[in-house]
């Protein structure tokens, strides 16, 4: 079933799917059957997002990113452009599937691999270009090929300050 909204943007969302009230679905995407996305969120454009799918309230889903079949996103998250969620930890396993589970505000940077049966915790920050093998404890901060702990959240939001405050003293 192809979907035009009022804007006339194309997109294919599965009659089976359920989508929130205040949710923008961008050019060329793909919702698959019975997936179900929260109030106020996002999702960018050439975004396939499998069957089954569970995604919270208010997540941004960046431009070209790929969420298998059973994955479950929580609230307030961000992924960034390009991220991509794997559920096959030995492809083709014949329909052995293990897909993450992302927690509630959690931000994944573009270009991040999150890799199957891994949990990313509450508060916690993949940056960009990571590869994530193992769970993220919440609030921490990893990163690099594989991810690894480099910082605790509270770190995180202290130099988050310290680059806005330059980025506007800067314009």
């Amino acid at each position: 079933m192809e979907s035009v909204n009022n804007e006339g943007i194309v997109a294919f969302i599965h009659p089976e799917a359920k989508i929130s009230k205040n949710v923008t679905v961008w050019h060329f995407t793909y919702i698959g059957r019975g997936t179900k996305i929260g109030a106020n969120s996002m999702v960018g454009s050439l975004v396939h997002i499998d069957q089954d799918v569970v995604i919270g309230r208010n997540c941004r889903i960046q431009g070209n990113v790929y969420v298998p079949p059973g994955t479950v996103i929580g609230s307030n998250v961000f992924l960034g452009p390009a991220c991509v969620l794997l559920n096959d930890k030995y492809p083709p396993s014949g329909g052995v599937l293990r897909a993450p589970i992302i927690e509630d505000d959690v931000t994944i940077g573009g270009n991040s691999t999150i890799c199957p049966d891994v949990k990313i915790g509450r508060g916690a920050v993949v940056g960009a270009g990571s590869l994530v093998t193992k769970d993220v404890p919440a609030l921490s901060v990893v990163y690099g090929s594989p991810a690894r702990i480099v910082m605790t959240k509270k770190e995180y939001i202290l130099k988050q300050k310290t680059w806005k405050k330059r980025t506007v003293a800067e314009k």
